[in-house]
């Protein structure tokens, strides 16, 4: 990996030729409910992202972004995307393998974009508002569906998708099948729990900043209550790690303890009465049962994928099966052959766990690329001044918590939470590099 380049002058930044961007980025996000709809965003944004650098270099202009944040930007894109280009040299499926490459070459000008989104004070206090701005919406919204069975922000989407299509986003058959709180993404893409977690750190920090204690205190109630009733567990970590990191800054280890104890209560009560939070729960304590059968319920099977995920690393050690090709080998690995998982038939689609899906889709090769890219991004954090981690720290928390390597995953080689990723690389990157200098929020 390339180290960053010495930046000894201020670069000039372009307000007005950049204030597109957050427009963009917000788009993407509040779109996350369409999946279709909010890649074309991705992939429009990218090609005007591209196009519009790439002329004002040659007519001269002024630059969108500063040479450190275009170049920790491109790192980090490299760390995500060569594991992939090099997994398909020797893929199970070649095909899938190298048009995943070839699409995932979209999200190096996606990810200028969005530094160039928080590139100046204006533009990020536009993007980091609008995304806590969605996020306490997604929040209130979340909970009228707990109260009222149906969320407002799902519900206007689908009507509007009837009247274009006469079909709806999500039939009632699939519906049917839901148990748990689906959110503004709905009842046919049960992510909403994740996604909400790791888009907490743009809501808990700045409530924090503004409203202090108090503001603090209502969204984390907010927020982990919506989570509960989401019912991931993935999500559960994911939100703990954010809590602890923001409430600990606010409120020191004694209070936050106290804090601690108090949301557990309401956890339990919420269990008590939730039946499908209860359910859970009780798979969770499966665990302890001391058996292979109760682990492996209270793993919702993963443990039979982290097995199958060990037997391809064994097998591709070097460069993995190809990136999305875990589901191609899945057959050959699968250590209960011929029986049903738990997630219902049909071969695992994903390892489910950050590290062992880069292995063994990746190999170690893929590892090693991810972490030079996680080496540059904490040398960056370690060397920038105060006030750069400060205007930082919301996109830094939000990256650490969705990655953290001692959790369950999403898929990151996938386009819905590889979009995630790279934009909150992007965001990460871009604030902590931006040149705040006189005259860039003109």
């Amino acid at each position: 990996m390339p180290t960053l380049p010495a930046d000894p002058t201020p670069a000039v930044i372009d307000d007005r030729a950049g204030r597109w961007a957050p427009w963009v980025v917000l788009a993407f996000v509040a779109l996350w409910p369409l999946p279709g709809i909010a890649e074309g965003v991705l992939a429009l944004g990218a090609i005007y992202a591209a196009v519009r650098m790439v002329t004002r270099r040659l007519q001269g202009q002024p630059r969108l972004l500063s040479p450190a944040a275009w170049a920790l930007t491109s790192i980090l894109f490299l760390g995500y995307w060569l594991p992939q280009a090099l997994s398909a040299l020797d893929a199970v499926d070649p095909s899938a393998a190298w048009t995943k490459t070839a699409a995932g070459l979209r999200y190096l000008p996606f990810m200028w974009l969005v530094a160039i989104a928080v590139a100046t004070p204006r533009r990020r206090a536009l993007t980091l508002g609008g995304l806590a701005l969605i996020t306490a919406a997604w929040t209130v919204d979340a909970l009228v569906q707990a109260l009222a069975g149906t969320s407002p922000w799902f519900w206007s989407l689908d009507q509007l998708k009837q009247l274009a299509s006469q079909r709806p986003l999500c039939s009632p058959e699939e519906a049917a099948l839901a148990d748990r709180l689906s959110g503004a993404l709905g009842p046919c893409n049960l992510k909403f729990g994740q996604v909400l977690a790791s888009l907490s750190a743009f809501l808990l920090l700045p409530a924090a900043t503004r409203f202090g204690r108090t503001g603090w205190m209502v969204a984390t109630m907010a927020v982990g209550v919506v989570l509960l009733l989401a019912g991931s567990r993935a999500s559960w970590i994911t939100f703990a790690l954010v809590v602890a990191y923001s409430g600990w800054r606010l409120f020191g280890g004694r209070q936050l303890l106290l804090l601690a104890v108090f949301g557990l209560v309401v956890a339990a009560g919420l269990a008590y009465s939730v039946p499908q939070l209860r359910d859970r729960v009780v798979r969770t304590a499966q665990a302890w049962e001391g058996n292979d059968d109760g682990v492996e319920q209270a793993l919702s099977g993963r443990g039979r994928i982290w097995s199958a995920a060990g037997c391809m690393i064994q097998a591709h050690p070097i460069n993995g099966v190809g990136a999305r090709g875990f589901r191609d080998a899945y057959p050959d690995c699968d250590p209960a052959a011929g029986s049903t998982g738990v997630w219902g038939a049909g071969p695992a689609l994903h390892a489910h766990q950050i590290v062992l899906e880069i292995l063994a889709e990746t190999g170690v090769i893929g590892l090693l690329l991810w972490l030079a890219a996680a080496a540059q991004a904490w040398r960056a954090w370690r060397f920038a001044p105060p006030a750069a981690r400060d205007r930082a720290r919301p996109a830094m928390l939000a990256l650490a918590v969705t990655v953290f390597p001692l959790n369950t995953h999403l898929a990151f080689h996938s386009t819905f939470w590889g979009g995630v990723t790279v934009l909150l690389a992007a965001l990460f990157a871009g604030s902590l590099l931006a040149r705040d200098e006189p005259g860039s929020n003109d």
